[in-house]
This record gives C-alpha cells, sequence and structure tokens, in this order.
C-alpha cells in the first residue's frame, strides 16, 4: 500500500492535515439520493433546494383576539375619550378569507388569533383594550394602531417561490414543520451512508464469550459496542463484521467480505501500527488499496490512517478504546457527514476556562477529556474528566467534550481560556463542572 508524498512514519501529519486527507478521500462525493417521507426525515440531508409553492401565511392575520379595524377609526381613544364601532361580523382561525365583509370606515370585526384579516382592515386592537356592547364595541386604546398593528403579513414566514431550505440541509423538527407546513410530503435526500466496520485482534471478544473474560483469557471488544453507536450518531447505517483474528491472510479475507456489502466506507479498528501483528496495511495492500497517510501528530489517536480500496474509502482507527472512540469523534464523524451529503462537517469549537492543571510534554495536539460545566460568572468551564491513557474507557464516559491543547503547549494552567470540541452525544450543561468520582479507594 503506497503512502501519499512527504509522509514519514516518524513524523506523521499535523491534525488539520490528517483531517483534510481524510475528507479528500471521499473527493466532495456524497451517497445517492432517495426520497423519504417528511414524518421520517428526522436526521436526513436535503439533495437538492425545497421551493415553497404558497406563501405562509397566506393571508394578512391577527396576531391576537381582537377586533379589526381601519387605524383612523381608532387613534386618539383612550378609556376617557373611546371609539365606539358597530361590529360587521366575526373572523375565526379557518374562515374563508374571500368570504368576509368589508371593513368600511367606522367599523369593525370580532377576530381571533391567527384568522385571516378582513379586507379593508389594518389593524387588530386587542381584545383587553375593549368594552363589547350587544351590536358595538367600545376600543379604549389606540396603542395597537401603531406599528404593524398586530397584523402578522402574508409571507412573513415563507415567501411563495422562494427556496425554504437547501440542498446540503440537516434536518431537524422545526425543518419537518415547516416542510409539512408547505405540502412537502416526500422529500429528496441523501442515503444515510453505509460503513462496515472491521476489528481486529486474537484478545478480543463479544458479550457471547464473556466467559472467557472472566477467566483472564480475553478481552471485550469495546469498541464492538462503542463505535457503531458513535458513527450512528452521525448518520450512518453501520454493519460490524466478525471479529478477525491476528493473521493476514483472515484480515485480508475479511475486509474483502466488508467490501462485497457495497458499503460506502470502510472503517478498522487496531493494526494500523507497526507492530507484530499489525496487518491492516499489508491487507489492504493486497486488495489493491493505496494509502493517503498513516500517523498524525495527535494524542490520543496517532496511528490512524486513511485511503481507498476498491474505490471504497478506507479509515483506519487506532485499536486502543479511547483512541478508536476519539479519532472517531475528530475523523470518522466528519467524514460520514460528507458522505452523507450535509453541508458543515467540521466540529465546532467552543471557548472554556480550564480549571485544572493538565501537562502536555510531548509535541503534540493534545484532545485531553474533559466534563463541561457553567461557572459562578457564567463562563463555561472545563475539568479533567478523569486519567487520560488511551485505554481508559470510563474517563471518555465521563467527558463532555475534547478540550484541543495545540502542540506548542507543554501545560496548560488553571484558569487558562481554551478551545473545546463538543462531543456529539454530550448531555446538556449542568450549573457547575463537576469533579470525577474518587475512585481510589
Amino acid at each position: 500500500m503506497t503512502a501519499g508524498t512527504g509522509m514519514g512514519p516518524a513524523s506523521g501529519l499535523s491534525f488539520a492535515d490528517a483531517l483534510a486527507a481524510v475528507l479528500a478521500a471521499v473527493g466532495g462525493r456524497a451517497t445517492p439520493t432517495e426520497r423519504v417521507g417528511v414524518a421520517d426525515a428526522l436526521g436526513r440531508v436535503l439533495a437538492q433546494d425545497i421551493t415553497s409553492r404558497l406563501a405562509l401565511p397566506a393571508w394578512d392575520n391577527a396576531g391576537m383576539d381582537g377586533y379589526a379595524v381601519q387605524r383612523a377609526d381608532v387613534l386618539g381613544a383612550t378609556a376617557a375619550s373611546p371609539r365606539v364601532l358597530p361590529v360587521i361580523g366575526t373572523s375565526v382561525a379557518g374562515s374563508d378569507p374571500t368570504g368576509l365583509p368589508w371593513v368600511q370606515q367606522g367599523t369593525a370585526m370580532r377576530i381571533m388569533t391567527g384568522a385571516p384579516l378582513p379586507p379593508g382592515a389594518d389593524a387588530v386592537v386587542r381584545l383587553e383594550d375593549s368594552d363589547r356592547g350587544e351590536a358595538t364595541v367600545c376600543i379604549t386604546s389606540d396603542r395597537d394602531v401603531q406599528g404593524r398593528g398586530n397584523v402578522r403579513p402574508r409571507g412573513e414566514d415563507i415567501a411563495a417561490n422562494a427556496v425554504l431550505f437547501g440542498r446540503g440541509t440537516s434536518l431537524r423538527a422545526a425543518h419537518l414543520g415547516a416542510l409539512a407546513s408547505i405540502g412537502a410530503a416526500a422529500l429528496p435526500v441523501f442515503r444515510q451512508p453505509r460503513v462496515t466496520i472491521v476489528s481486529s485482534g486474537d484478545e478480543l471478544v463479544l458479550l457471547d464469550r464473556f466467559d472467557e473474560v472472566l477467566a483472564g483469557h480475553r478481552l471485550v471488544s469495546s469498541s464492538s459496542y462503542a463505535l457503531p453507536a458513535l458513527l450512528r450518531g452521525a448518520g450512518a447505517q453501520v454493519t460490524m463484521a466478525p471479529l478477525v483474528s491476528d493473521s493476514l491472510e483472515a484480515l485480508t479475507a475479511a475486509l474483502a467480505d466488508a467490501l462485497d456489502t457495497g458499503c460506502d466506507l470502510l472503517v478498522t479498528t487496531g493494526g494500523v501500527s507497526v507492530g507484530a501483528h499489525d496487518y491492516t496495511r499489508d491487507a489492504l495492500a493486497a486488495l489493491g488499496g493505496t494509502q493517503r497517510f498513516w500517523r498524525a501528530r495527535i494524542r490520543p489517536g496517532g496511528p490512524i490512517g486513511t485511503g481507498m480500496v476498491r474505490d471504497v474509502p478506507w479509515l483506519g482507527l487506532p485499536g486502543n478504546p479511547v483512541s478508536t472512540l476519539v479519532t472517531g469523534v475528530l475523523f470518522a464523524w466528519p467524514l460520514i457527514r460528507a458522505l452523507g451529503g450535509h453541508a458543515g462537517v467540521h466540529h465546532a469549537r467552543i471557548p472554556v476556562r480550564m480549571t485544572d492543571r493538565a501537562d502536555t510534554p510531548a509535541a503534540l495536539r493534545y484532545f485531553l477529556r474533559v466534563a463541561l460545566g457553567v461557572g459562578s460568572d457564567g463562563l463555561l468551564e472545563a475539568r479533567l474528566s478523569g486519567a487520560q491513557g488511551s485505554n481508559l474507557l470510563r474517563s471518555m464516559a465521563l467527558a463532555d467534550a475534547l478540550l484541543e491543547v495545540p502542540e506548542e503547549m507543554t501545560r496548560v494552567e488553571a484558569g487558562t481560556m481554551m478551545h473545546a470540541i463538543l462531543l456529539p452525544d454530550a448531555p446538556p450543561l449542568l450549573p457547575t463542572a463537576p469533579a470525577p468520582p474518587d475512585t481510589a479507594s
């Protein structure tokens, strides 16, 4: 398997260059498109612009319960000098706007919130500023005839023939409501990326063989459970291949089988370093794969690689449980979003104030697991969620974000303002950042 130019095994790529190389593997291409019902489109991505055939609201309507009037008729109205107008009818939500009588000068119409404004009226006086008699209404204030006059204009929310949402929009609940309101019953979306994960390691078993773990002979492949969950959260359809033993022949056969499933992305965990049983690169080479890089200057997660094999992008993640998840967040998540057609694929970085001291002595970009909270002054605070070893999965579970420490920093002092990447499944923030439980005893 050939590596990209200018890439040395000892140095590795910077984080920025490694991420660019991972995203370049898909070359801007997205998955094929399909149509789904609007009720089933949560989390999907629009494959084309959606244009509204109608304006919303479809007519001028009332912003509150009251009386539709002509402004000039109630200007100057006060409790001491009210305006008395005959009431000619009622407009309710669902009224046919073409069948309403004209509000002539010197008349008023009872109107409900959301009901169409009758012709001739240009303001709505709220109910609280009126005193209704048998056939008339007494207007006691003119405060509602200033400005918009409690009128919601036609097309205020959505203009007719305008693009409502563009290609690449990631659909959330409010998007679905807006799309339903213009009659978009079926939506053109990108198909969810199909991701197949292949993990190798003679020491690993699934939970159906937990008796071997209790006997001290094997380890649970925690990544077989955590990584698919993470990638499904990015919008992927994930297939977890059976665990593979540490042999070149077995891994090559497993990768070939995975590619035969028609996946859009092949992800491997473990086997991308230089150990005696690290066969991933050789197995991919045997299948005709090409490699862009195989190491990045980050911690955790330095042994990472990407390339192409049989025209399918490949992403090789390290095998340590935390390294697998951290690189899954940093690299696999944006890559799946790119494949899924999302307009935005990069993680947002948020400013946080560190409350702990953390040493980062190596010339690497560190991604420290931190818990977040809100300080007494309202600023977001970050503290280490636990020990930072790449095999310590509990501190990853307790983390809300990854604190990004530049390569040139060897220590982060308490009180330093830094940037952090929110974990995709982070819970809502607590009022204060909690200290991790004491597990020393």
